[in-house]
């Protein structure tokens, strides 16, 4: 019997990818990133598209992976923030270099996909 070969060591960055990619973590990560620290319920106007629940739960993987900063206030009503860290904003050049072969190679991607699913009609 063979053994299955460790994922990450046949792509050392997959973890990165399953931390920083996973789905609305890029999205929340932009809205801190751009605005500053928001409270929950400014984020969640930003993204209309994610639920409570969801951008909860992202929130909270994000402040346990350090990319993300949660201070909580003890107010009447209580009061919660959310801002990017320094470590969070390192992944900066990561997200540039997204966008600049975006504005390249998305147009390319659009086609192909096009093509694929004309010849699969």
């Amino acid at each position: 019997m063979t053994s299955r070969p460790d994922p990450v060591q046949a792509c050392p960055i997959s973890p990165v990818v399953d931390l920083v990619f996973s789905r609305w973590s890029t999205p929340i990560l932009w809205v801190l990133k751009g605005h500053g620290r928001q409270r929950f319920v400014e984020v969640q106007r930003r993204l209309p598209e994610i639920t409570p629940k969801v951008l909860t739960q992202r929130l909270r993987q994000l402040d346990r992976d350090g990319l993300v900063t949660r201070t909580y206030h003890a107010e009447i009503p209580p009061r919660v923030e959310y801002e990017i860290t320094a470590l969070g904003r390192s992944l900066g050049p990561v997200f540039a270099a997204l966008t600049d072969w975006s504005d390249v190679h998305l147009a390319s991607v659009e086609a192909a996909r096009h093509a694929y699913d004309a010849a699969q009609a």
